[in-house]
């Protein structure tokens, strides 16, 4: 039945491309209209299959390579009636014909598909530099069911000790953890100066920390140059943009995606400017019997409201299911995204929503940040472990902006509590009151999120200044005239300090007060901001005017 209760228009719909966003535009377009006709051209050998689940197929901690195929052509007919041709490639578009040029990868022939309505999903590619070596037998990328075929037939046939992971970013991090499971030695290489790039530095390091406290050899801030191989076709080593040599039995390469543009742009639809094709919130091209979705789409980010690509599962589908509707005659649409991202490696998980602190200030916000250290459930009931919380907000309104999260347990709770906040456009102040389940193993009366929203929102009310260890140690580089106080007991404090600080523990803070110079700007920190709030209170209340607290305390700072 159509959206509206009828039969629905009888039109041919084209869709290029399965996985997330062609499956769901077909799927979507059969429950809009049973009477399209609805066909799938799929240029690889699986339709719809659980990209992001390949690493853990890699590791084995999926060990049926069946769980990954989330449709087959043949399932499809059943249920849809939709007609799927995989290793059917679409070599061109005719936008005047409204018909596309079809290649059996299989035969070699190629024949004319006409449409009333077509839908590009290509997706985006894996990035494989142009560089000496990268194709080498051993040299590979995971992106695809064949791609983490091959990884597998070559670590069970060819027992390799030593791995390179190039790219520190998502998919690096969960194969890491894959190879790591696999009993490999691992380096990471990352050309940006931290993992995680679309994360904050200080956050980021958590991470770094954490690999390496597992054995995992970081190299940051260069890049692979080549790769040299045997006479047998194998890289043996791989030389670094610094020239430094690493030996390797395997390399996987993650350094990102690459939308897949040929056909768009070879049709002269419109694309942007972030380098995807340009959609409406429809999902309508600049052709408007043309639809697409998916990775190779530009979609409006909800808290800029500008055009960018945000090449994930979850925009992907929901693209692709309000593709598949409008094409069939129904009437969705897709407002935006906020790139919402979690990923998780040897026991460690990140998480981010929205802009990190760098991407607000790029986008022309003026944001301050406040990061929190709370345990994720209650701390008297076994196990609880800390989760490391940043807030980015916009200085004034409290507006949320965004937020990262690492720890254990709990990120993945917390974090889509804060991008449903950021969906509505919450402040910080909002976050204070929000009514979150509590029982002992499961989290705290005061909540991880809530006590993030306590911390930003004294800010936002001018309760406390705050102040980041980057700024901090910039003051002091700069040599400016800082009273700094370290409030936490003297045992901490002669573990690991700022050299310059005076400590005063904060349970004999008020019987030190004469010893300080209440007209000098004083900046007080502990070990994650809790007890430096509470003596940065006592101060201003005692006639102190320049005093500012050290967000998420010393332990933001680990190079100190």
């Amino acid at each position: 039945m159509g959206m509206d209760g009828s039969s629905g228009l009888r039109i041919v719909i084209v869709i290029v491309g399965g996985v997330a966003g062609g499956a769901s535009a077909a799927a979507k377009a059969r429950r809009t209209n049973e009477n399209a006709d609805i066909a799938i051209y799929e240029k690889g050998a699986y339709v719809s299959f659980a990209n992001c689940g390949l690493p853990y197929y890699v590791g084995g901690t999926i060990e049926d390579r069946n769980e990954l195929l989330l449709q087959t052509p043949e399932r499809f007919w059943k249920r849809f009636r939709v007609r799927v041709h995989v290793l059917h490639e679409v070599l061109s578009i005719d936008r005047k014909a409204q018909s596309v040029t079809v290649k059996n990868l299989k035969t070699g022939v190629q024949f004319a598909q006409s449409y009333d309505r077509l839908v590009l999903a290509p997706g985006a590619g894996a990035i494989v530099p142009l560089l000496s070596g990268a194709d080498h037998k051993n040299v590979f990328t995971v992106k695809t069911v064949p791609d983490s075929d091959a990884i597998k037939r070559y670590l069970s046939d060819c027992k390799p000790k030593d791995a390179l992971i190039v790219g520190g970013g998502f998919i690096g991090l969960e194969t890491a953890e894959a190879l790591k499971k696999r009993g490999l030695s691992l380096t990471i290489i990352e050309s940006a100066s931290h993992l995680l790039p679309n994360f904050d530095p200080e956050v980021a390091h958590l991470i770094s920390t954490h690999l390496e406290e597992q054995g995992v050899r970081l190299v940051l801030d260069d890049g692979i140059a080549t790769f040299h191989g045997d006479n047998q076709g194998t890289a043996v080593k791989a030389e670094l943009q610094s020239g430094r040599l690493l030996s390797m039995d395997l390399a996987i390469l993650s350094i990102g995606v690459r939308p897949e543009l040929t056909l768009a742009k070879d049709a002269g639809l419109e694309i942007g400017n972030a380098g995807g094709i340009v959609v409406n919130d429809q999902q309508q091209t600049s052709d408007p019997n043309i639809y697409a979705a998916g990775d190779a789409v530009e979609t409006i980010h909800l808290v800029t409201g500008k055009r960018t690509r945000i090449p994930l599962a979850g925009p992907a589908n929901k693209q692709g299911r309000v593709a598949g509707a409008n094409a069939a005659g129904g009437d969705m649409l897709f407002p935006g995204a906020l790139g919402t991202a979690i990923v998780e490696t040897m026991g460690i998980t990140a998480a981010k929503t929205g802009l990190s602190f760098e991407e607000a200030v790029a986008e022309g916000f003026k944001p301050f940040v406040s990061i929190t250290h709370s345990p994720d459930h209650a701390d008297y009931y076994p196990g609880a472990q800390l989760l490391h919380i940043k807030i980015v907000a916009e200085q004034g309104s409290g507006r949320l902006l965004g937020a990262q999260i690492v720890g254990e347990h709990g990120v993945d709770k917390r974090i889509d509590v804060l991008a449903t906040a950021l969906t509505a456009k919450m402040r910080v102040q909002d976050l204070e009151n929000l009514d979150l389940a509590y029982a002992p193993q499961f989290g705290s009366a005061k909540d991880p999120v809530v006590i993030a929203g306590y911390v930003a929102a004294n800010t936002v009310r001018g309760e406390v200044n705050t102040i980041t260890c980057e700024k901090l140690k910039q003051l002091l580089a700069n040599g400016e005239s800082i009273q700094l106080l370290d409030v936490r007991t003297s045992r901490e404090y002669n573990n690991q300090h700022f050299p310059c600080a005076l400590l005063i523990p904060i349970d004999e803070f008020r019987d030190h007060l004469w010893q300080l110079d209440p007209l000098q700007k004083t900046v007080v920190y502990c070990a994650v901001g809790l007890r430096a709030y509470l003596a940065a209170r006592i101060l201003q209340q005692h006639g102190f005017k320049n005093v500012s607290n050290l967000t998420g305390g010393f332990l933001t700072c680990p190079d100190e």
